[in-house]
């Protein structure tokens, strides 16, 4: 127990002589003006080079890659028409976060390039669609990523960190 005292007068004499953050540089996430979706949107769209690293990644852990669309209309949880537990954005709770699957899940997918074709030819389909592509682990059986990888040009509703809005 005196171990455990003395580790924490420790740490806390450390944490002292930490440099503190100034209050105005830290940032709170308000809802107005500032949607995001899943892994990675509070980041500036990737670039297609990102986006294959990415899919390497997937691949290369033995993942299986999965890609969705929806209409910019159905693409963020909404209140309108749903019927809905008091907060639909609670925790295990999925009404209209489910988008249309372009194809089935890429099961066995070894070659990144076959993943970055699905993306093009989804894109190229749904242009006015967003895109995400989800990864899927069937050891664990549970998603384990899921990013967007199309958003489309007529979007505006990401901003960057300056424009969004500050509490």
């Amino acid at each position: 127990m005196a171990s455990l005292r003395i580790q924490t007068a420790s740490a806390a004499r450390a944490a002292a002589k930490a440099p503190v953050a100034k209050a105005n540089k830290f940032m709170v996430w308000q809802p107005v003006n500032n949607k995001f979706f899943e892994t990675f949107s509070y980041l500036p769209p990737l670039t297609d080079d990102q986006i294959s690293r990415q899919v390497d990644y997937i691949v290369n852990n033995g993942w299986t890659p999965c890609l969705e669309f929806a209409e910019a209309a159905n693409a963020y949880m909404a209140n309108t028409n749903m019927v809905r537990i008091q907060n639909g954005a609670g925790c295990n709770y999925y009404d209209n976060r489910y988008w249309s699957m372009w194809k089935l899940p890429m099961f066995g997918c070894t070659d990144p390039s076959q993943v970055l074709k699905e993306i093009a030819a989804c894109v190229k389909a749904c242009p006015d669609a967003y895109v995400r592509m989800a990864a899927f682990d069937a050891a664990r059986q549970v998603q384990v990523t899921s990013m967007l990888v199309h958003r489309p040009v007529s979007a505006k509703d990401w901003r960057t960190p300056d424009k969004r809005q500050l509490a």
